[in-house]
C-alpha cells in the first residue's frame, strides 16, 4: 500500500482541524490515525566499508508534560483512516509524504479523551509509516510544536507513551528491517544474475 499525502490530503488553508463533532467511536472506543514520520540520512559505512541508509524518525513535543509523541489525533467521519493519518501529520508535524504502510491498532486510555461515547477515555489508534518529501516551514500548529529527526533508538527512549514505543518497535522497526532485507536480497540476486550469467 502507498498513499500520497498530497493526493488525499489537499488543502486551501493551513488551519487544524477543531472539536468532536465528526468523531468516530467504535464499542465504546475513540477512534484515532496517526504515523511514524521518517527520512533517509546521508549513508554511512559499516564495519565491512558498505555504504548504509540511517534512518531517522520525526517526533514533535507534548502540548504538556514531558517525552516526544508521533502525529496523531480523532478520524472524523468525513474522512478515510489514510487522510486522518496524513492530515495528523500536517496538522501537528508540518510534513507531507506517502503512506507506505500499515503498521497495526494500538490501544490506550487517555483521561483528556473521556466524554459522552467513551466513558473511560478508552482510544484505538491506527498507525502507518509515512516516508516524508515534504517539511514546511509553516503548518497549522508550528506555535506550540517543535519537531526532532531522531534514530531509532534515540526515538524509543523518548517516547512519552508505551503505546507509541511498541508502534515504533514492534511495528515500524519491523517492517522497516524486513524492507531492508527484502532489498538487500533482491540486489544481491540481480549482482549474482549480471556476474554469473548461465551459459546457453
Amino acid at each position: 500500500m502507498e498513499v500520497s499525502s498530497d493526493n488525499i490530503w489537499q488543502m486551501t488553508e493551513l488551519v487544524a482541524r477543531t472539536g468532536r463533532q465528526l468523531q468516530r467511536y467504535e464499542a465504546g472506543c475513540r477512534l484515532v490515525a496517526g504515523c511514524i514520520p521518517f527520512k533517509y540520512r546521508n549513508s554511512i559505512e559499516n564495519e565491512d566499508g558498505k555504504s548504509e541508509k540511517v534512518v531517522e524518525v520525526l517526533m514533535i513535543n507534548a502540548n504538556s508534560g514531558p517525552g516526544l509523541l508521533f502525529p496523531k489525533g480523532g478520524w472524523e467521519n468525513d474522512e478515510t483512516v489514510e487522510e486522518a493519518a496524513a492530515r495528523e501529520a500536517l496538522e501537528e508535524a508540518g510534513v507531507r509524504g506517502d503512506l507506505l504502510h500499515f503498521l497495526g491498532h494500538y490501544e490506550f486510555k487517555s483521561k483528556t479523551l473521556q466524554d459522552e461515547y467513551s466513558s473511560e477515555g478508552l482510544c484505538k489508534a491506527s498507525m502507518f509509516a509515512l516516508l516524508v518529501k515534504e517539511e514546511l516551514q509553516s503548518w497549522p500548529e508550528q506555535s506550540t510544536r517543535q519537531r526532532s529527526w531522531l534514530t531509532i533508538p534515540e526515538a524509543g527512549k523518548c517516547c512519552r507513551y508505551k503505546w507509541m514505543k511498541d508502534a515504533l518497535e514492534e511495528g515500524f522497526t519491523k517492517w522497516h528491517d524486513y524492507q531492508m532485507i527484502s532489498r538487500s536480497k533482491k540486489a544481491n540476486d540481480v549482482n549474482l544474475s549480471v556476474s554469473s550469467p548461465e551459459e546457453h
